[in-house]
C-alpha cells in the first residue's frame, strides 16, 4: 500500500482530486491504472475509492510547474469513468480549471503579485490556454472568499477564467463541419469547437421544452440513447471519429437549447455529461455555446435573444450563468466567473499490488526515495 498526497478540491460546480504529475509519474505504473484503482473505477457507486460515483465528482487534475514561455503551469485533465473501467483525456473540464491557481498559490509553487494575481494555465489536453485572476488583497493569498455561483450553495474564492483563443482547438476550426447549422436525425444541430468540441441541438425538435430537470431527462432511456446516437454522428462529422461506434463518451459533448423565457437570460440550456443531464453547465460547453451565439446561422443564434453584446446569459438548470467576450492582449478570450475551495489535504492510499502488471517492490522502492 502506498501514500499519495493528493488536495481535494472544489473547482466552480465539479469536484476533483488534484496530484501532482512529479508524484504520480513516482510510481511508476501508468497513470491509467493508478487514477482507475484510486477511484475505485470500474464500479458506479466507485465505494472502493475516492469517487463520488457522478461523473461530476470522479475527475482528477494533475499539475506541475510549467516549462513554457507563456504559463506558469502545465494542466492535465482526467474523466475517471465510473462502470467502463476508462480515463478520458480527450477534454478539460473549465469548472476544475478553477481550482489550479487556488491550488498553485496554496502550495506556494506561486507567489501573489498585487492586488489580483494572474496565474497562466497550459490545458495539455486541448493545447488551450487558460488565464485566471484571483483576487490577493495587499499581496496576501486568503483562501477564505464570498462570492456566489448558481450550483453551489456556500460562498467561495472568485477565480475569473479567461480562455484564450478558443476556437478550433481540438478539430481546427469553430465550424468542424464548416456549416452554422445541418441537420442529424432530423433535428437542427450546430457543431462548435470552442472550449470543447460540442453538438448543440434545438430543445423543440427533441420534443422538449428546454425547463426540463436534469433528473427527467435522465428518467427517458429512448431520450438518452437518440441524444447519443446523434452526439455520436456529430463527432463523425466534425472529424473526432471516423465512426459512430468509436466516438467517445466524453467528446463532443451535447448541448440542449431553447428560447429565452424571462428578461434575465439569453437562452436556455440544458447540458450533457457522460451519457447524463449536468446539474449546472460543463464551463467549457459554455465557451462553445458562447461563440455559437454570435455566429449567424447557428441553432444557438437562432434561438437567442443575443444582440452582439459583450456579454451572454444562459438558463441553466441551477440558475443563470453568464459569459463575457473580451480579449487577451491580441487574442479573442472568454470569460467566465466561478470559485474554488480547498476541501482537504490529504495522504491518500493505492493498493498498488493491484494494479496490473505490478511488480512486487518496484513502486514501493521508487517511493522512498521521495
Amino acid at each position: 500500500m502506498l501514500d499519495i498526497p493528493a488536495t481535494l478540491m472544489r473547482g466552480g460546480t465539479s469536484k476533483c482530486w488534484v496530484f501532482s504529475r512529479s508524484e504520480l509519474e513516482r510510481i511508476g505504473a501508468p497513470v491509467d491504472d493508478i487514477l482507475l484503482r484510486l477511484y475505485g473505477s470500474p464500479d458506479e457507486r466507485q465505494i472502493d475509492g475516492l469517487g463520488g460515483g457522478t461523473s461530476t465528482t470522479s475527475k482528477a487534475v494533475i499539475l506541475a510547474p510549467s516549462l513554457r514561455d507563456d504559463a506558469d503551469i502545465d494542466y492535465s485533465f482526467a474523466q475517471v469513468g465510473l462502470a467502463d473501467g476508462r480515463v478520458d483525456w480527450s477534454s478539460n473540464c473549465g469548472n476544475c480549471s478553477a481550482a489550479i491557481a487556488p491550488y498553485a498559490l496554496h502550495a506556494g509553487w506561486l507567489v501573489p503579485r498585487g492586488e489580483r494575481t494572474t496565474v497562466r494555465i497550459f490545458n495539455t489536453n486541448t493545447g488551450q490556454l487558460i488565464v485566471a485572476e484571483v483576487p490577493t488583497p495587499g499581496g496576501m493569498f486568503d483562501e477564505s472568499g464570498d462570492a456566489r455561483i448558481v450550483g453551489v450553495p456556500y460562498p467561495g474564492l472568485e477565480v475569473v477564467l479567461w480562455f484564450v483563443d478558443p476556437a478550433g482547438r481540438t478539430t481546427g476550426s469553430l465550424l468542424p463541419s464548416g456549416r452554422p447549422w445541418e441537420e442529424i436525425a432530423g433535428v437542427p444541430v450546430s457543431l462548435v469547437d470552442a472550449g470543447a468540441p460540442v453538438v448543440v441541438a434545438d430543445a423543440a425538435a427533441l420534443g422538449l421544452t428546454g425547463h426540463e430537470t436534469p433528473a427527467e431527462i435522465d428518467a427517458r432511456p429512448e431520450l438518452l440513447s437518440r441524444i447519443d446516437a446523434i452526439r455520436r454522428e456529430g463527432a463523425v462529422r466534425m472529424g473526432l471519429a471516423a465512426t459512430s461506434a468509436e466516438a467517445l463518451k466524453a467528446v463532443p459533448k451535447f448541448a440542449i437549447v431553447s428560447p429565452s423565457t424571462a428578461g434575465d437570460h439569453d437562452f436556455g440550456v440544458i447540458m450533457m455529461s457522460m451519457g447524463k443531464a449536468h446539474p449546472a453547465l460543463a464551463i467549457t460547453g459554455s465557451v462553445a455555446l458562447t461563440l455559437a451565439a454570435t455566429v449567424p446561422g447557428t441553432v444557438v443564434e437562432r434561438l437567442a435573444r443575443h444582440e452582439g453584446a459583450e456579454i451572454v446569459s444562459m438558463r441553466t438548470p441551477s440558475g443563470v450563468i453568464t459569459t463575457r467576450v473580451g480579449r487577451h492582449g491580441t487574442s479573442p478570450a472568454v470569460g467566465i466567473t466561478r470559485t474554488a475551495r480547498r476541501l482537504a489535504d490529504a495522504s491518500v492510499t493505492l493498493p498498488v499490488e493491484q494494479l496490473p502488471g505490478h511488480v512486487p517492490g518496484l513502486a514501493e522502492e521508487a517511493l522512498l526515495v521521495r
